[in-house]
């Protein structure tokens, strides 16, 4: 059976009450969502060490769904206002955009160099507390609150993963555990209001999952094929709104 066809088959499949389930995306993914929902206007946070390949793919993904007639909005923000941020490998981004959680439906959060606080990069920024002070506050705007790679770390020092499933980059599930996640070993993780993802290339698969998630099955197929890229991995869906 062609891929297309199988995914649509199993996009309409109700998983039922018997939830969480482990759902493979590289053969078929089950989904109850409707298209259309309010996953729309997507704010990613940038910040000073952030990795070049976490942010850039959602991005890029997100930007070819709109052009597919997804009504996505995507917006670069720092928790800081309107400035110049040096990404991990020297890229200089101007961000320009104020931050205004209360205008976002989704807060994207990218990863970093994760080791070090003296270091550009997530340790540096949880030891600073600008950015994870930021996301708690932002939560009582009640967006969903994603995150990519070591990302989710900044999640979870705003207490945002504390009792909830979630994933992160393989040398860091350790650390998201201490933060009192409950740690799944899956590509991308969807617990309603929080959607983590594991590491670097992890961010194509969050993002055409919440294009899936939001506007359809047919839209996120379509980016894939511009992308030449297959999902692989997993979805693990908790059935929570």
């Amino acid at each position: 059976m062609e891929r297309r066809t199988l995914l649509q088959s199993a996009a309409a499949v109700t998983t039922g009450a018997l939830l969480p389930t482990a759902v493979s995306t590289g053969t078929a993914t089950a989904t109850t969502t409707t298209p259309g929902s309010s996953l729309r206007r997507v704010h990613i946070v940038l910040f000073d060490g952030v990795e070049e390949l976490d942010f850039a793919a959602p991005l890029e993904t997100l930007d070819i769904a709109s052009k597919f007639g997804a009504p996505i909005e995507t917006t670069l923000v720092t928790c800081d206002g309107p400035r110049t941020i040096v990404a991990s490998c020297g890229t200089r981004i101007q961000v320009t955009a104020p931050w205004q959680p209360e205008n976002a439906d989704v807060i994207l959060v990218p990863g970093g160099y994760a080791r070090d606080p003296d270091r550009p990069g997530v340790a540096r920024e949880i030891k600073r507390g600008v950015i994870p002070a930021a996301l708690r506050a932002a939560r009582r705007t009640r967006p969903v609150m994603a995150s990519v790679c070591v990302g989710a770390l900044l999640l979870g020092a705003a207490g945002l993963v504390r009792g909830r499933p979630c994933t992160t980059h393989h040398m860091s599930k350790d650390k998201l555990a201490e933060q009192g996640g409950k740690v799944v070993d899956a590509r991308v993780v969807d617990d309603g209001d929080l959607v983590t993802s594991a590491g670097v290339t992890s961010g194509l698969e969050l993002a055409l999952w919440l294009v899936q998630r939001g506007h359809g099955i047919d839209v996120s197929l379509n980016v894939e094929r511009v992308l030449e890229y297959e999902r692989r991995g997993a979805v693990y869906r908790t059935g929570r709104d």
